[in-house]
């Protein structure tokens, strides 16, 4: 069977209008260190933007529409420092939902792994993960 996927391209989240778009973009930026990659307005004259996550690219646009879809639970993002991750977010003002831990993940073979959790200003939860050399 032909490989259809080869990655993730983007992900995107809806912040509530302008003022939650541009702290949206600042946490990504400013406090993530993502980079532009291009910004847009869109017919209605809402802002978007694309950032760098390294291999893959968060799409971030602003909107006053409420959006019921929630069918992800969370995404990951890869770091070599998943402390230096959740310090940032937390002198940024942000919460810290689960501290950072070192695990393993019971697949075959074994994953030993650090990982920790926050809240985005959209309300998105986000999990840095890191994979540790076994």
């Amino acid at each position: 069977m032909k490989k259809l996927i080869k990655g993730t391209h983007h992900i995107n989240l809806r912040a509530k209008g302008e003022k939650n778009f541009d702290e949206t973009v600042a946490f990504y930026r400013e406090v993530l260190g993502m980079e532009e990659v291009r910004s847009w307005r869109g017919k209605d004259g809402s802002p978007s933007i694309m950032l760098n996550t390294g291999n893959s690219l968060m799409e971030i646009g602003a909107g006053d529409d409420a959006l019921d879809q929630g069918s992800i639970r969370h995404f990951a993002l890869a770091t070599d420092d998943v402390d230096a991750c959740v310090e940032r977010v937390r002198e940024a003002g942000y919460p810290i939902t689960k501290e950072p831990r070192d695990a393993v993940l019971r697949s075959d073979p074994p994953l030993p792994i650090r990982i920790a959790f926050c809240i985005g200003p959209c309300g998105e939860e986000i999990e840095f993960f890191c994979e540790k050399e076994g």
